[in-house]
């Protein structure tokens, strides 16, 4: 119990940080590129990696730290949901190379974000 716990509380820190950051980046970004969503879809990455390099016991407390931070923040703080949604507007309104574009971005950016936040803590 304590665990989901743990959970709740990072998803709620994690979807706090995800709106003032969707709000913040609409403040000063208006083109049709889904900036916050990119932005907070690799960060995230980057967290997860630092994290799970970071946390190397096996230990009842490692494990907590871990549901909190990777399981609860980082699930609370990307938006695959949101990454999706805004996909298919873009292709159904016709932008079609953007949708692309923020599609192949997201993927290698994420996944060199994971892989730098692992590096780092290496």
């Amino acid at each position: 119990m304590k665990q989901v716990l743990f959970v709740g509380l990072g998803g709620a820190a994690g979807s706090m940080l995800r709106y003032l950051t969707n709000v913040i980046t609409l403040k000063y970004y208006s083109a049709n590129f889904p900036l916050a969503t990119f932005i907070v879809n690799v960060a995230g990455c980057f967290i997860a990696g630092l994290i799970f390099g970071s946390i190397t016991q096996e230990t009842a407390e490692a494990q907590n730290l871990k549901v909190l931070l990777i399981t609860g923040f980082c699930g609370g703080f990307t938006t695959f949901s949101a990454f999706a949604l805004e996909n298919v507007r873009l292709m159904n309104s016709g932008n079609l190379s953007t949708a692309v574009l923020y599609t192949g971005l997201s993927i290698v950016a994420g996944l060199l974000a994971a892989w730098l936040g692992l590096s780092v803590v290496r």
